[in-house]
């Protein structure tokens, strides 16, 4: 049997009196992951990745999972994923989790020719940067996200001619500025998973009512989503765009103003991976697993 460590954070444990909302999507992911795992003659362990007692070199591997505080402390998080690589093999690798932490590799796929959002790259979220970024994305309604961060922490809607949010909903320091697009509130976003660049399922991302955030603490819901061959392809092709083994992969898009869909994120380190609407997901992930390890 297998050892491995399945790495998340104290705030995704429902007994934490500082659990997240969203808490409960830890629950329902390693409930799929952990039977299918055991099946496959894989122990996977829960453990807090900034446990002081958490020795990585006791584990075959170490799985970067639901870890969803690392955006408060970023340091620290990759301090001690590097120090787990070097005890254990760690998955998805340091060197994809060191590219893929900051939203600047979306700079990367799109000079490989992955299908992109227009974006404007800025220092700071400040009222000169939001001011330019109307005019530079040719839109009266955009959306500024932190460079390090997810789950639409720190995240804002602004259109023009409105007050800025307050400093502390704005990005703490780089920032990108998209456009806003439609299709977020009218069609949802689409999250295709993958696990050893197999494709496994879709999810369909639909925010509440009058919101445009697809997030379950927000109150956003899935559905599942069975994509076209064209739909597919087009994921495929953003995951074509990365070199190296990979446990898992989330490719999520949106349908921007052509019409065709493009890339939101390519989620590589830490993303919930839609148990619910992948009911083999558990299974897909094991073999991915035993494989790598």
């Amino acid at each position: 049997m297998k050892h491995v460590a399945f790495l998340s954070a104290a705030c995704m444990l429902k007994d934490n009196p500082e659990a997240r909302k969203d808490y409960w999507e830890y629950d329902l992911e390693i409930s799929a992951l952990a039977p299918a795992c055991r099946d496959a003659g894989i122990e996977l362990v829960t453990r807090i990745w900034d446990d002081p007692d958490f020795d990585a070199s006791q584990y075959d591997a170490a799985v970067i999972g639901t870890c969803w505080d690392y955006m408060q402390k970023p340091a620290a998080f990759e301090a001690a994923l590097e120090a787990m690589a070097g005890k254990t093999r760690l998955l998805n690798p340091f060197e994809t989790f060191r590219w893929n932490q900051r939203k600047t590799y979306l700079k990367d796929l799109a000079a490989r020719g992955a299908p992109m959002i227009p974006t404007l790259w800025a220092d700071r979220a400040d009222a000169a940067t939001i001011a330019g970024a109307f005019d530079a994305l040719g839109s009266d309604d955009i959306v500024v996200k932190p460079v390090l961060g997810g789950g639409a922490w720190r995240q804002a809607r602004i259109r023009r001619g409105e007050a800025l949010p307050a400093p502390e909903m704005l990005p703490i320091a780089e920032c990108m500025v998209q456009p806003f697009l439609p299709a977020v509130s009218q069609e949802g976003e689409y999250a295709f998973l993958f696990f050893g660049r197999e494709f496994s399922h879709c999810a369909r991302k639909l925010p509440a009512a009058g919101d445009y955030r697809v997030q379950s603490e927000y109150g956003g819901r899935e559905e599942i989503h069975h994509p076209t061959a064209d739909e597919l392809a087009l994921a495929r092709s953003v995951l074509e765009c990365v070199e190296g083994d990979l446990l898992y992969a989330r490719v999520d898009m949106l349908r921007g103003l052509d019409g065709r869909l493009a890339l939101i994120e390519l989620e590589l380190i830490e993303p919930y991976l839609y148990p619910e609407q992948g009911p083999d997901m558990g299974a897909a992930f094991a073999r991915a697993l035993k494989a790598l390890i």
